[in-house]
């Protein structure tokens, strides 16, 4: 299928083809036994650090380049395309680059981004909680200060559905710094903490799909943070901060669902030409041909959707909005295409042989992971009615 290289520089199209030989040459010969057996890939996510995919939103002086969002959206379809779980490998980890890069103090950036860069150091978000969903403003996890924060802060409270966890030093914990402020997102902090005395990864959640990486639920029983671990240095700043890096999560979720949907159309497509009905393959049957034709328009509406929030979030103008219709009409494509896919496969679309049961299992994280497609919607209206010609 064609793709929208315009917009991408020399090196941006180097570093896709590069990541697309690693997908094809050494995660699709073994996706499907490490999916099926749940087995974290160490061996390919130490091959990703060796190509710098952990460095890819981190530039110089702390990485080695930094690219543009658009680069960054396509190497993570590419790793999709292969297996969606890598993408999640590093998925929250970008956004904790970004937050550094964009609200941390020099000597937050200095201490993190360049082992961050290499992939020595790992980082994940710690936002959702046990009953809170998408109701990030109704948090429990509450720090206090120890000598008025002198002393560092003391955090109780609970996460939940935290990718990589076991396997990341840094957390970007999401919590309550003033209990009592009201409106409550003006007594929210992003507190960067490393594991210690009192943080628990207490189990790793069973999920339908996106094996391989743990999902966890941690809790926190006076577990003690330095008085520097506040994001950029003032408390109350966090919500507004996480709010903003989830724009470049949402554009990584959107891309992670175009993958699996790239991925299940080449496979829907294949078989489509090799399988032969009533004396013709079955791509030439009006329904068959019809389900392949629409697959592939919206395919390629998703990825032109990321590339424009992509763009906008490089321009250094608010992308929430656009972020949030990429992340929608991605993901909810995601689940069409990868739900057709096993209709023209017909019984053997429900056989674990073939990888198509894979992505459609794997599709429905990206419609309710990185705020759901019904807060999506209430983003992007809300930015309709706030922004003039929202659409020009």
């Amino acid at each position: 299928m064609p793709t929208a290289s315009s917009r991408l520089s020399a090196e941006d199209e180097e570093i896709i083809r590069l990541v697309a030989s690693f997908v094809d040459e050494k995660v699709r010969p073994v996706a499907r036994d490490l999916e099926h057996t749940n087995t974290y890939p160490e061996d390919l996510i130490e091959q990703m650090k060796a190509m710098g995919v952990y460095g890819l939103t981190i530039p110089e002086p702390y990485g080695e380049f930094g690219v543009s969002t658009s680069c960054y959206a396509r190497v993570t379809e590419e790793l999709s395309r292969g297996w969606m779980s890598l993408a999640g490998a590093f998925g929250g980890h970008s956004v904790v680059s970004k937050l550094l890069l964009r609200f941390g103090t020099e000597e937050q950036r200095r201490k993190y981004l360049p082992r961050m860069a290499t992939g020595e150091l790992r980082a994940t978000m710690a936002l959702t909680e046990p009953g809170g969903g998408s109701d990030l403003q109704a948090m429990r996890t509450v720090a206090r200060p120890i000598d008025g924060g002198a002393g560092g802060w003391l955090v109780n409270g609970s996460k939940i559905w935290i990718s990589n966890a076991r396997r990341s030093d840094l957390a970007a914990l999401l919590c309550k710094t003033d209990p009592s402020a009201r409106p409550a997102h003006r007594g929210i902090s992003i507190l960067l903490i490393e594991k210690g005395p009192g943080y628990t990864i207490s189990r790793d959640l069973p999920k339908l799909g996106y094996k391989g990486i743990e999902s966890c639920e941690l809790h926190f029983d006076d577990y003690r943070a330095p008085a520097d671990a506040v994001l950029g240095g003032v408390t109350g700043k966090g919500f507004a901060q996480m709010m903003a890096g989830l724009e470049i999560g949402r554009i990584q979720v959107a891309s992670r669902a175009l993958g699996v949907a790239r991925a299940a159309f080449d496979d829907a497509l294949r078989y489509a030409q090799e399988r032969e009905t009533f004396g013709k393959p079955i791509w030439q049957h009006q329904s068959i041909g019809n389900y392949l034709a629409d697959m592939a328009t919206k395919i390629l509406a998703a990825r032109q959707l990321i590339l424009h929030a992509a763009e906008v979030y490089d321009s250094g103008a608010r992308a929430d909005m656009e972020a949030g219709m990429a992340k929608l009409f991605a993901s909810e494509m995601a689940m069409e295409v990868t739900l057709n896919a096993v209709r023209i496969h017909g019984g053997y679309g429900y056989a674990t042989e073939f990888d198509v049961e894979r992505y459609f299992r794997d599709a429905p994280l990206m419609i309710v992971g990185e705020g759901t497609n019904e807060i999506q919607r209430n983003v992007i209206v809300r930015q309709l009615v706030q922004r003039t010609n929202p659409l020009r």
